[in-house]
Formats: C-alpha cells, structure tokens, sequence
C-alpha cells in the first residue's frame, strides 16, 4: 500500500517534491522507493520532464489498478476508524499553506478542544491539502489561491472564504531605492530579478501574469522563500510576500500600489451530508457526542487571522487605508485611537 500511495501522490501532485511533502518523506527518499517500484515492475512508471514528473503509458495502466485499491484502503480505515470512535479520543486533524496565523489557530482549538489530539500538515502546495481533505486525511485546511490561478477543488469540498482579495506585498532589500516609499509600484522593481517558489500553487504565473499586464519583463528565477531572506537582503531578488511577513534585518516589506498581487483565503473542509440523523452516526473526523464544528474553526482561525494582520503595522494601515471589510468583523481599536497613530490617512506613492 505504501507503494501504491506513493504512485498516486506523485501522479496527483505531478512533482516528485511535492509528493515527498505530502507523503510527510525526502524527495530523494521517494526518488529511490520509485525506481524500486519499476524496478520490480520491469518500466519506468514516470517521465521526468521540466514541468514535472508525468505517468508514462505503463505508469497510466499501473494507476489505473492502484488508485481503486487506495481508494478502498482509504474507505476502510475511515470505517474502522469510527467504530474504534466510541472509545478514542478525538481527532482533529488541520492543514495549512504557511502562514502566521496558524499558531494562534492551533492555539484557540486546543483551548475549545482541550481533549482533542489536534494535529497541523503544513504543505506549500494547496492542491495537495485540497486532495487530502478529500480522502478524509484532513478535518479542514486554510489555503490560499492565487488570483488568475484557481485550485483544483475536488467534488465534495466546500470553501468558506476568509479574505476574498488579500494583497500580497513585496519583499526588498533595506538599502534598494523604492524601500523608503510607503507603497511600490511595479514598475519601480522593473530592473530587479523576482524569485518564486515553484512549490506554491500557481505562484508563478500569477506573477508573470500581473508582471505582463504592467508591461514588464524582469527575470524570474526559483528557490524557496524559507531560505529567500539573505537574498532578499543582499539585493539579489525581490519576492512577493504575504502582507503579515515580519520584516528580518536587512529586508524591507511593503505593499505594492494597486494591489495588482492578490490571493483568496479560504477553509476547506468536506461537504456535509444533506440529512443526517442520530441514527446514522458521527460524522467522519468527528469526535461521537463532541463533533468539531466547521463554523466554529472558522471562527477561531478568522479570529487568530486578525490578530497577526493587526500586528503588523504596514498591513494594519493597508487595512484601514481600504476600509477592509474584516474590520467589520473584528473589533479594531477605536477610529479615534486609529487615528492618533496616524493610519488612517491614505499612502503618498511618489
């Protein structure tokens, strides 16, 4: 069975280092329980292309055969998992693209569950979290979608949206010239090389795309954003951020003009049954008598959400600048008290 998932998450995802996160492995780990696999089988089961890893016409036949056989895997231990249920403890089982706001989430759960064994899967990818929802491997997931990008959502999850356009602001160097601006503008950045992680969801073309529409070209080149900051601070790249990122010694972040970079959040979690009575038991993922409801994880992540783009003082003034409508959900301070710390006026963009 290890094998055949291995087969599956590495079709699914369509890259050999995605599939090693999801599967919770190295990627050289997985390189090697693959080529056993064909080896034993006597083909190669996949094409490694610049793109990524895609089944060959062998890889499509063994998938065909090994994708029921997962599936019902899967069904079973869903199964066995809620008969057991009348004596285990509770499971609440979360995942999440990065994102600050997930320690006061994980934080407010364990205070509301306090008897729940809450576990978080961080993954880069949000269509991997999405798939895992799906197989009943996450309770629910906090992802982001690239504006211009949209996820492959499978058939019976549902999305409730957080934030329907969150701006995403841009990472520079201290010492480049547009760091002093309260906002800049793309064109500002038009001779500086961009760096994307080519593991984050539609990352990449979201950015040429926006990179396209205001007439530029700049280089764009590919690392990972966990080890981007020295880059960023030496001047070698500029890179698009989440509005809550701290700025690190030598690295400015600030929003961009217009917002052309923006991403939605939503909570995905699987659909519930359109009638559902005592009699047909607890809901999978769902602890018998104490059921996690979706709401209410809403709620604490929307509250946790808030707290950290409160605290960050460039999306904090980006927020009230826009009259944001999630300060209409949250209880901001005082517009006089908003004022005296001068964030209520709108940015000069020079």
């Amino acid at each position: 069975m290890r094998h055949l998932r291995a087969l599956c998450a590495i079709a699914d995802t369509g890259s050999l280092r995605k599939a090693a996160r999801q599967l919770g492995m190295t990627q050289p780990s997985l390189t090697t329980q693959l080529r056993r696999i064909e080896n034993t089988i006597g083909g190669r089961l996949f094409s490694r292309e610049v793109t990524g890893s895609r089944p060959t016409p062998l890889g499509r036949s063994v998938l065909c055969r090994a994708r029921p056989i997962v599936a019902e895997m899967n069904a079973l231990v869903s199964e066995v998992r809620l008969e057991a249920g009348q004596t285990a403890d509770a499971r609440l089982r979360i995942g999440s693209t990065g994102s600050r706001a997930v320690v006061g989430w994980l934080r407010r759960l364990r205070a509301r569950y306090p008897d729940a064994d809450t576990t978080i899967h961080i993954d880069v990818s949000a269509n991997a979290l999405l798939q895992m929802v799906a197989a009943n491997q996450l309770d629910v997931a906090f992802v982001h979608e690239v504006e211009g990008a949209p996820l492959r959502v499978p058939e019976g999850v549902e999305r409730r949206v957080l934030v329907e356009r969150e701006p995403q602001f841009v990472a520079l160097a201290e010492t480049h010239p547009a760091a002093p601006r309260p906002a800049v503008r793309l064109a500002d950045l038009a001779a500086d090389q961009w760096m994307v992680d080519p593991s984050v969801d539609g990352e990449g073309p979201g950015l040429r795309r926006v990179l396209a529409a205001a007439g530029l070209n700049p280089r764009v080149v590919y690392g990972d954003y966990l080890t981007a900051a020295d880059l960023v601070a030496s001047g070698e790249v500029v890179t698009p951020c989440q509005p809550t990122a701290r700025s690190r010694q030598g690295v400015a972040v600030r929003p961009l003009h217009g917002d052309p970079l923006t991403v939605r959040l939503f909570l995905a979690s699987r659909a519930a049954p359109a009638a559902r009575t005592a009699a047909d038991g607890p809901v999978p993922g769902t602890a018998p008598g104490a059921p996690f409801e979706v709401d209410a994880l809403f709620g604490d992540l929307a509250d946790a959400y808030f707290e950290i783009a409160w605290a960050s003082a460039a999306y904090r003034q980006w927020l009230v600048r826009n009259e944001s409508p999630l300060l209409r959900l949250q209880e901001p301070p005082a517009r006089d008290a908003v004022d005296v710390l001068g964030l209520a006026g709108p940015a000069e963009v020079s």
